[in-house]
Order: structure tokens, then C-alpha cells, then sequence
């Protein structure tokens, strides 16, 4: 196919002119954004053009827009426009995936090149701003309504698309010197529980605190390999019943209790513990009630323990949450920047012992996420409706995208409370990593 410069009118006649002025300003955009892979697009009055520049091993994707709204609906707000209008079926995608018309924009605007098309009009960013800043005072009853939207809505569907050993529903580790992209998603996401309970340099006996334990895969996995006991804590009902279910099924019931309680009302309680844990609960507190979530966990710490938050994050500077997100995924949540997360954590007399920036590995987490669910097309359609699996798919896919080509990122940042709490060097994590594998 020859390369396609700007945009290439697939239909004859005089169809592209009775096209609004949204269709005629989004097909400018297309010309001018869509520089690597093609896209070709059938408007609602039945003309077509490509965009782009066709490949052997480029994203090739053709769209419908079933309807002349969708293109105003698109350029007030990007992703929470073409979202709704997927879920809906008033965008089809013809040729290709939601996948990869996501990736497609994405990779054509990398955030290393400072590009951004991703950004609502001006009246919609401001009305965004302020409905984010209002849905960030997560008191605790907001909190778990917040944490019950996403995680009470069945376990079902998160069997069907988690690793059915460890039930992890956070970034997985993909190291290259086992294998990398080719591990399966289980050995990746057991290659993720040793690699931070290395860096919680456990001791037998030791107490250990899980904050958002999930469906119990932590603190199945500590308890089981290096002989702690675990408090799991978590705001949804469905997690912490299935939790115990597994705790029970794993015979560590003596080592493992699962209780459904705020942390803050927990820190209250005067519990202590050896060691904090904390994987894919941080992105749930709000902005605001970061110097809280650290004051609460330094609270908890013993002057000799050790915490390792592990949370998704962002590369550049603070932001904020978009309306697609904010609506339809995590009412409440908020990706920090590593510099607002230390500085929080400062407050709190908390040395960052150690941090660690993954970069691609939730990228291929989300994407074996994405195949276990069109796996389970049929039965996740069945559980709830089309609507809510072409909801849930974009927001796999532009999740999946955000970790390829834009501004997200994971941390996984190491605390004590004393200088003397840890190892001088970093050696004794390569050792205990291994030896918790073999257990395995």
C-alpha cells in the first residue's frame, strides 16, 4: 500500500461535504496527529478517509461513527467521548480492536516527546478540575463506597481475568533473566510477591500489615513462604469474603485474619506492626489525604520496621484524574507523582530507603489482562451486559496504553523509620527473592 501523506478520500461524490463542522475539525486532526499507522474512519454521511501512514508492522484501524454526534462528543473530551461513544455502539470499530485503536493514538503522541491530544476543551478541563478536587475528600464512608463501585462488582470477573494461583490485581514483574514478556501472567505476578517481600526483609515470626490485601494473594504468600503472620485489610465486602475463603483453603487461618476496617480507623486502634505492605491501594487515597495515609502508617510502624508501598504513578509533574476514569473506573482515585508522594511521606519522619520505577511491566500485565478477558467474552457479557465488557475492555486498553507510550509509570518506594533498620546495601534483596521463589 503507498504511503498515505495527510488524508486519502476513500469515497467518491460530494458525501464529505454534508459533513459538520466537528467531523470536518476532527478529520484535521486526524491529518495532522496520525503520522505512523492508519486509520480509517466511515462518517455518519457515509464518506470515508484514511489517515496516516500504512506499515507492514504499523496499526492499521477502521472506525464507524454511527451517529454525526460523535465527533463533537470526541473533540470536547477525548477519552471520555470516544468511551461512551464505543460502550454505547455509536463508535464501531470495523477492522481491529479497542486495543489497538488506543494504542494507535497513544503511540503517535509519546509523553517523552512532551506530545498530549488526549485534553478536553477548556470549559471541560475546568468543570473536570473542579468535579476532581470535590471527589478527592475520601472520609472513610466515601471511601468505601468509592472502593465498592470497582471491587464489589463481582469476584467472577476477576477470576476470569487475574492468575488464578495469586488473584493479583496490580502490576505484575517481568524480569528478562526469567523469561520477561514470554512468563505467563502467574509467574509473573509470583515473580512481583517475592521481589517486595525481599525488600520487606522479613524475619519468621514477624507481624505484618497488608493495606488493600485484595482477594488475600499477599498475605497468603507471605505467611506461606516466610513464616508471618499477616493482617490483611480491605474495604470491600467481596474481597475480604473471598480472601478468607482462600486463607481457609491455604490452611493458614492461624497465621492469616482478613478484616474489613479503614486504615485510619485501624492506625487508631494502636495496633503495631514489623512490617507495612501496601500494593494498589495508594492510587485510592486522594490527593488530599496523602500526609494522612503516612502519618496513620508511621503510626502503625515499629521504630524498627520496615513498609514498602508499591503504586501506580506518574512520570512528570501532579495532575489530575479524567472524567472517563473519574466516572466509570475509580470514583475517588488519584495517580501521584513521586514527588508529591515523598514529600507527603517526609512529613512523617519516613526515610525512602529505596526506590524502584517500573516502566513497561504493567504495560504487559494489562495486556494479559485484556486476553483473559476476549477469552471470556461470552461469559463476562452474560454476567453483566455488551455495554459494560466494551467499558471495561477501554479501560484495559487505555490503561495498557498510558504505561507504553504516556506518563504512567509504577513505584515501589521502600520506608523505615530508622536509619539502622535495614541493610547497608541492596544484596540481601537479590538473596532473599531467590530463596522465597524456591519455596514455590
Amino acid at each position: 500500500m503507498s504511503e498515505i501523506r495527510k488524508s486519502d478520500p476513500l469515497t467518491a461524490g460530494d458525501k464529505g461535504r454534508n459533513r459538520g463542522p466537528s467531523s470536518l475539525l476532527l478529520s484535521r486532526f486526524f491529518a495532522s496527529h496520525i503520522t505512523s499507522g492508519s486509520l480509517e474512519v466511515a462518517f455518519a454521511d457515509g464518506s470515508r478517509e484514511r489517515f496516516g501512514t500504512p506499515g507492514s508492522n504499523a496499526l492499521d484501524i477502521a472506525i464507524r461513527f454511527a451517529d454525526a454526534r460523535v465527533p463533537r462528543e470526541i473533540l470536547l473530551d477525548p477519552a471520555l467521548g470516544a468511551a461512551e461513544a464505543f460502550m454505547d455502539g455509536r463508535l464501531v470499530i470495523e477492522r481491529g480492536d479497542v486495543m489497538g485503536l488506543v494504542s494507535l493514538f497513544a503511540r503517535n503522541a509519546p509523553w517523552e516527546a512532551g506530545a498530549s491530544y488526549s485534553r478536553p476543551s477548556t470549559a471541560r478541563r475546568l468543570a473536570n478540575r473542579i468535579a476532581f478536587h470535590g471527589e478527592q475528600l475520601n472520609n472513610a464512608v466515601r471511601s468505601r463506597a468509592n472502593v465498592s463501585h470497582h471491587y464489589d462488582i463481582g469476584n467472577e470477573l476477576y477470576r476470569l481475568m487475574l492468575d488464578t494461583e495469586h488473584m493479583q490485581y496490580s502490576c505484575g514483574y517481568w524480569p528478562e533473566d526469567r523469561g520477561g514478556t514470554d512468563m505467563s501472567l502467574a509467574q509473573a505476578q509470583e515473580a512481583k510477591l517475592a521481589h517486595i517481600a525481599a525488600k520487606l526483609a522479613l524475619e519468621p515470626g514477624q507481624r505484618v500489615l497488608d493495606i488493600g490485601c485484595g482477594w488475600g494473594g499477599m498475605a497468603i504468600f507471605l505467611a506461606s513462604r516466610a513464616d508471618v503472620h499477616v493482617t490483611g485489610i480491605t474495604l470491600s465486602e467481596e474481597q475480604a469474603a473471598l480472601a478468607r475463603e482462600r486463607v481457609a483453603a491455604a490452611g493458614l487461618s492461624d497465621k492469616v485474619s482478613i478484616e474489613l476496617v479503614d486504615y485510619r480507623d485501624h492506625a487508631d486502634a494502636g495496633a503495631k506492626y514489623d512490617r507495612i505492605v501496601s500494593v494498589g491501594m495508594f492510587e485510592h487515597v486522594g490527593q488530599p489525604q496523602f500526609d494522612g495515609f503516612f502519618r496513620c502508617t508511621g503510626k502503625m510502624l515499629k521504630t524498627d520496621g520496615v513498609m514498602l508501598v508499591h503504586t501506580i504513578g506518574r512520570m512528570g509533574a501532579p495532575g489530575s484524574t479524567d472524567a472517563f476514569t473519574r466516572k466509570y473506573i475509580f470514583p475517588g482515585g488519584y495517580i501521584p507523582a513521586l514527588s508529591e508522594t515523598v514529600a507527603a511521606s517526609e512529613k512523617s519522619r519516613l526515610i525512602a530507603t529505596d526506590v524502584e520505577t517500573w516502566r513497561l511491566h504493567y504495560a504487559h500485565t494489562l495486556r494479559a489482562w485484556y486476553a483473559n478477558c476476549e477469552a471470556n467474552r461470552a461469559r463476562i457479557v452474560s454476567l453483566y451486559d455488551e455495554r459494560f465488557y466494551r467499558m471495561w475492555t477501554f479501560y484495559l486498553a487505555g490503561a495498557a496504553a498510558s504505561f507504553e507510550s504516556g506518563a504512567m509509570c509504577n513505584y515501589q518506594i521502600q520506608y523505615a523509620r530508622h536509619r539502622h533498620a535495614l541493610p547497608y546495601t541492596r544484596d540481601y534483596m537479590g538473596e532473599a527473592e531467590a530463596s522465597l521463589l524456591s519455596k514455590g
